[in-house]
């Protein structure tokens, strides 16, 4: 007899270059010398069986550098199977890259060496995948799913709290990313795993990514899913994988929109140069006493925090009364987050930053939605949002009023009306519309109101020339506002309770009949304007240096004409022209005065201005609306002129852009040398005439058009309380708004001095007049600083109290105390 041949092992069997299978199946394996056995058991012989389903296949199994015996086992033998190592650990997404890059599937399934989903579930995924689709991924958070063995607790709460990210920022709508059981379609895998780069845990939401911004369906797959023991997932992983996804973040922003925001915080920082290099001792001087009053809301919000105090009032100011700040514009969206900053460099520091940096971020919000929007270019989405953010009303307020120019959630809050008008994520787009809302709240009412009435504007206008549009729109929009009132009204119902009702509460306040633009005011230039500002002018027009609402020059107003004469065909258009026109109208007041005539006619503000909200509105800021309209229209037309290939209609159309736009660019805002503080106050000198629960007494009092004192009770970290000051609050029964505290008569009588010059004759009546007063603001000391009039002042409190006032520390003192 001859011997037989020794039986050998049968060599794997590789595909042919050039050659594919119908199925490949990645096994990502790091330290998997228990696992990977019974897993590739399973699923050859699963596949073998059903090869009249799937076709050819084939199994890579990607080793992550193991240490173990993973290299060793048997069923790698298998003449299906093949290996692909690397030479050390770097991350499944390193295992993965690898095994995918191996394959030639025309579908390439991707499963964990633990098979915790079993692998007769790929049916369901091949069954998704042929409906069409570049990815169907199994999922453990879609009705219909199973799970047996549930993990730990604290790893599904994690687990949940990730997808929530993960949906935020990279990949909305999917609910179960991380499920280690993916079909892709094979072209579309090879291409996606080869254009990532994370090696850890983080490559399925890449991946997923990469098929999502390219427009590719992903279908989520119910599958039956177990927990198995000797996860590779630890605790640090999981920040890991935020770390990851912060990333994905970072690798989507394209160097241009890098530029953009950059461009964008230099144009800040250059408008407020006057004073931001040198907060504490530059004073912006068109701000008049609004600088003082902002820097006082900062830091009594940061000192309220920092001693567990209410953070919707204090009695720092108009003491005892005090002041409801929920009723004023404490800004508590931002006075809150910068409150270390306030505490640590001190609240002109802390203003001055955020006021810089919220006028950029508001810049590239706008740039941001009208590049999603609008246009793809990023020149022409640059120059609108310029326009939106940097337009003469928005340069006017950025003097004073923080409020006004860090909007930069309204062109969020825009864009997730836009997508609940889709009707895609109804309850999702309406909760975190809610969200928003509620935090605009606590930036500014006030440009809430004003932004509502300009997407209101906009979208009747919309409904008319796309009544289509609106029909499918309307229900989905209407349901999403309810669903985002639901969420964002139990957040303010209490913070909106105390401004209403709470203590120093008003109910309107009035601004007088002369608040509205004169027509002249939206062809004229605005002061600050470079090249034809004109202070003198832009006065004339407006209540005062911090309300210019208008003043977009007649060059723009002529190019945003021609540009809606030559695109009018479209709807966009059409919409933008509308609301403009209408805000500039209605900014005009409840009368509007015919130019170089005294002809009056009732304007369209005086249908809406009795109502509640809209009565405390000062009607000129509503052509603010037209900054953001004016720039996406200024945007689709960049864009139309950049497309077209005539050199010389380009060269033409950015030339009547750049005419329209050089003479309202902005100049720096102006900056003086700030008062000093007096040496009384600075070196604590006050401390020894202020007894607890006792009041300094500036005079005369603190109030709209004399703040300074303001800046003494910040300069001391608060450390004292006082009368007056410049805030809104009630007056009388009816509780009216106004400037100010209530008037008193010393209070009234000293102011008047002040200004006047005039010291009355000062008898017994006024002596005890003051006695009342002083004691009803619990003062321990009044100081006189120099001032206009301030030998009349003197005179005046020495008439008082009946004795002479003590000069130290640079300013006169009465100590009220008795036998001082």
């Amino acid at each position: 007899m001859t011997a037989s041949p020794e039986p050998t092992e049968p060599e794997p069997t590789e595909p042919e270059p050039g050659e594919s299978v119908d199925l490949s199946v990645v096994v990502p394996a790091y330290n998997e010398e228990e696992r990977l056995g019974p897993t590739l058991d399973a699923v050859t012989r699963y596949l073998a069986d059903n090869e009249s389903r799937f076709g050819s296949w084939e199994v890579i199994v990607s080793d992550d550098g193991s240490t173990d015996g993973t290299r060793e086992v048997a069923a790698l033998q298998h003449p299906k199977v093949r290996l692909v190592t690397t030479d050390r650990n770097r991350g499944k997404g390193n295992a993965l890259r690898l095994g995918v890059a191996a394959t030639a599937g025309s579908r390439v399934l991707v499963t964990d060496a633990d098979l915790a989903a079993p692998i007769e579930e790929l049916e369901r995924l091949d069954k998704a995948l042929s409906e069409g689709g570049a990815a169907a991924i199994g999922s453990r958070a879609v009705p219909g799913a199973e799970i047996a063995d549930h993990q730990h607790r604290l790893r599904e709460l994690l687990g949940r709290a990730g997808n929530l990210l993960i949906r935020a920022i990279a990949v909305p709508g999917l609910r179960d990313t991380q499920c280690g059981f993916k079909l892709f379609d094979g072209d579309l895998a090879r291409e996606a795993f080869a254009d990532s780069r994370l090696d850890g845990w983080g490559i399925d939401v890449e991946v997923l990514r990469h098929l999502h911004r390219d427009g590719h369906v992903i279908t989520e797959v119910p599958v039956r899913w177990s927990h198995r023991p000797g996860s590779k997932v630890g605790p640090l992983d999981y920040p890991k994988v935020l770390a990851d996804l912060a990333r994905l973040r970072v690798r989507r922003v394209r160097p241009a929109d890098l530029l953009v925001a950059v461009l964008f915080l230099v144009l800040s920082v250059a408008l407020y140069s006057g004073r931001f290099f040198d907060p504490d001792h530059r004073y912006l001087t068109d701000s008049i006493q609004d600088q003082n009053q902002w820097e006082w809301f900062f830091a009594v919000t940061a000192d309220n925090l920092a001693h567990l105090r209410n953070p919707l009032f204090s009695d720092f100011q108009n003491f005892p009364d005090g002041v409801n700040l929920m009723a004023n514009t404490v800004m508590l969206g931002l006075s809150v987050p910068f409150a270390p900053l306030t505490l640590i460099a001190g609240p002109a520091v802390s203003l001055s930053v955020c006021m810089a940096l919220g006028l950029a971020a508001t810049a590239v919000a706008w740039y941001w939605l009208i590049v999603k929007r609008v246009v793809r270019n990023r020149g022409a989405a640059f120059v609108g949002a310029a326009l939106a953010a940097f337009a003469p009303p928005m340069v006017s307020h950025a003097n004073a009023h923080p409020n006004f120019v860090i909007l930069f959630m309204i062109p969020l809050v825009v864009d997730r009306a836009l997508r609940l008008a889709t009707g895609e994520r109804v309850r999702r787009d309406g909760i975190v519309l809610g969200l928003m809302a509620a935090y605009q709240v606590f930036l500014g009412e006030e440009p809430f109101l004003l932004a509502a009435l300009g997407m209101t504007l906009f979208a009747l206008a919309y409904a008319v020339v796309r009544p289509e549009v609106a029909r499918q729109a309307w229900r989905p929009l209407g349901k999403g506002l309810l669903i985002a009132g639901a969420v964002c009204l139990p957040l303010v119902a209490f913070p909106l309770h105390w401004q209403f009702s709470g203590p120093q509460s008003y109910h309107s306040i009035l601004h007088g009949d002369n608040a509205g633009n004169s027509p002249l005011s939206l062809l004229a230039f605005a002061e600050r304007s470079m090249l034809y500002g004109d202070a003198g002018r832009a006065n004339e027009l407006s209540l005062n240096p911090t309300e210019q609402n208008a003043f977009y020059g007649w060059p723009l107003v002529l190019a945003a004409f021609g540009i809606v004469v030559r695109l009018w065909e479209r709807p966009l258009v059409k919409a933008l022209a509308f609301t403009s026109v209408a805000a500039a109208v209605l900014s005009m007041g409840p009368e509007i005065r015919i130019p170089l005539t005294e002809t009056v006619y009732p304007g369209p503000w005086a249908l809406v201005r009795r109502f509640p909200l809209f009565e405390s509105v000062i009607e000129g800021r509503v052509a603010m609306i037209c900054a953001p309209a004016l720039g996406v229209l200024l945007a689709v037309a960049v864009e139309k002129v950049l497309a077209t290939r005539r050199v010389g209609a380009q060269y033409v159309g950015l030339l009547a852009v750049a005419l329209a736009l050089l003479p309202i660019v902005p100049a720096p805002l102006k900056s003086e040398q700030r008062e000093a503080v007096p040496s009384f106050i600075s070196s604590g000198a006050w401390k020894s005439y202020v007894g607890k629960g006792e009041s300094l007494v500036p005079v005369p009092l603190p109030d709209p058009g004399s703040a300074e004192a303001l800046h003494w009770q910040t300069s001391t970290g608060l450390g004292f309380k006082m009368p007056g000051g410049y805030f809104n609050g009630p007056y009388g029964a009816d509780r009216i708004g106004i400037y100010g505290a209530v008037p008193r008569f010393t209070s009234s009588m000293l102011r008047d001095v002040r200004y006047s010059g005039k010291v009355p004759v000062i008898g017994k009546n006024w002596r005890a007049q003051a006695k009342k007063d002083f004691a009803y603001w619990k003062a321990g000391a009044l100081v006189v600083a120099p001032q206009p009039n301030d030998e009349k002042l003197r005179q005046a409190v020495e008439a008082l109290t009946g004795k002479p006032g003590k000069w130290t520390g640079g300013v006169w003192v009465w100590d009220l105390h008795e036998g001082s």
